[in-house]
């Protein structure tokens, strides 16, 4: 796939810990006081999202929240740009289909009540919470409105079944590979058909991997490394090869990145630790100069050799992609504007289309 993407193999940052790193990674900015930053996939849901989709803007697929929960949150920008969480924790029990782990919960009626009934059991809760909302106002409760509002139309629509990856052919589904993440690059491919403007999906698990949390190799890296990086060429590349054969790869940014990368030298236990001082992170598809590397590291990967890239950088880098304006500003939730990426980043000319 390499003709479709570009390699940034210089990426430098200063914070090692999983926490403040996953929360840099995927806001931009390190935790400030008072400040809640929004995740990136609430930015630009926000920029490029419509309230006439049937489906979120923003759909998070099996998700790690453990470590930085405060990093996959809408912030300051509200809960209309949160995610619709899907999958997260996925187990597949022996015998059962993984797709069943990436369905969306509670889309269907209750057993024994009639879409009659549930019409005029909707229309109650609209007019009480109007009487709420008229006689208290603010942002709390028409989030909330707004959150069922949602709710309601996904489950009306026929889009829903866009989460159904169990019709998609037999052959299709195994090249994806027949595991949460290789599943759920399945369902973002349907997804990107119905129109959602951010998905992600995260490895946190192979076959094969198991005894330890994803990539955070501190012992036994080899074969856990060889398992996790087996699902995710093959739930990767499909998902390219399936959006090229539809179409839709031209108009398709993906990222591929962690928090930090991992020490070139093995540790007594067979494993690498943390290491944010020089490690790579993909881009490719839309809006991407592809077949090409930039940067590099040192012979030893110690550190970066050239054009160090930051995760600012990196970021206004993939809003350049997408047609968005990096330093746009958003009002934050204490009264002050907050561009999408610090002031200080700089796009990688070289690599945007």
């Amino acid at each position: 796939q390499m003709e479709h993407l570009a390699i940034v193999r210089s990426m430098s940052t200063k914070e090692g810990d999983h926490q403040r790193a996953t929360y840099l990674l995927r806001t931009g900015y390190l935790p400030q006081g008072p400040i809640h930053y929004p995740t990136l996939g609430s930015l630009v849901s926000r920029e490029l999202g419509t309230s006439e989709l049937e489906l979120p803007n923003f759909i998070s697929i099996a998700p790690n929240r453990f470590l930085s929960p405060a990093a996959y949150n809408s912030g300051f920008l509200g809960p209309k740009y949160a995610p619709l969480i899907v999958g997260e924790g996925a187990r597949v029990r022996e015998g059962q289909d993984v797709a069943t782990s990436l369905r969306v919960r509670n889309l269907a009626l209750p057993e024994g009540v009639e879409e009659a009934q549930a019409d005029t059991r909707l229309d109650l809760l609209k007019h009480l919470e109007d009487d709420f909302v008229a006689s208290r106002p603010g942002v709390t409760g028409r989030s909330h409105q707004n959150a069922y509002r949602q709710a309601v139309r996904m489950m009306k629509s026929g889009a829903s079944n866009a989460f159904s990856v169990e019709t998609e052919p037999e052959e299709l589904r195994e090249r994806y590979g027949m595991n949460p993440f290789g599943q759920g690059c399945l369902l973002a491919r349907r997804l990107v058909e119905q129109g959602v403007p951010f998905i992600e999906v995260t490895l946190s698990n192979a076959p094969g991997a198991e005894g330890g949390i994803g990539w955070d190799t501190h012992q036994g890296n080899f074969p856990r490394v060889q398992a996790l990086s087996g699902a995710l060429d093959a739930g990767w590349s499909t998902l390219m090869d399936d959006l090229k054969d539809r179409g839709l790869l031209e108009s398709t940014t993906i990222v591929w990145m962690g928090e930090f990368g991992r020490t070139p030298n093995i540790n007594g236990n067979q494993g690498r630790d943390h290491f944010p001082a020089a490690w790579s992170a993909v881009i490719g598809g839309g809006g991407v100069k592809g077949g090409q590397v930039y940067g590099s590291s040192t012979d030893d990967g110690m550190k970066v050799k050239d054009n160090p890239v930051s995760t600012p950088d990196l970021i206004a880098t993939v809003c350049r992609t997408l047609g968005i304006d990096p330093m746009k500003q958003n009002m934050s939730n204490v009264g002050r504007p907050i561009r999408i990426a610090d002031p200080d980043a700089t796009a990688i000319d070289q690599i945007v289309a």
